[in-house]
């Protein structure tokens, strides 16, 4: 099992956009086959900063869901638009 997590910050002015759009990611993302959770949070005092928390099966499942179609509508032609910086780290599950 791999588990990313990854803090995102969004350009100032564009906060709301981003958030609807990360919003439109999570139902179709829960339904990948691989996927076993994808959680999105926002900071409650920096309204630019958003922390997603996924895990999927393995690495494969993770590729998948970057090349599936919400992924590249929503993020890679929506949310990149906007990344000030972002921080991924990828874990694997101790045996």
């Amino acid at each position: 099992m791999l588990c990313l997590a990854v803090t995102y910050r969004i350009q100032e002015g564009h906060e709301e956009e981003a958030a609807a759009l990360l919003r439109q990611m999570v139902e179709p993302t829960r339904a990948e086959p691989g996927n076993l959770m994808y959680l999105v949070h926002r900071s409650p005092t920096e309204p630019g900063q958003f922390f997603f928390y996924e895990q999927y099966t393995d690495q494969a499942a993770l590729d998948a869901h970057r090349a599936a179609p919400h992924f590249q509508q929503f993020m890679v032609n929506g949310v990149f638009n906007f990344i000030a910086s972002r921080e991924p780290v990828i874990y694997e599950l101790l045996d």
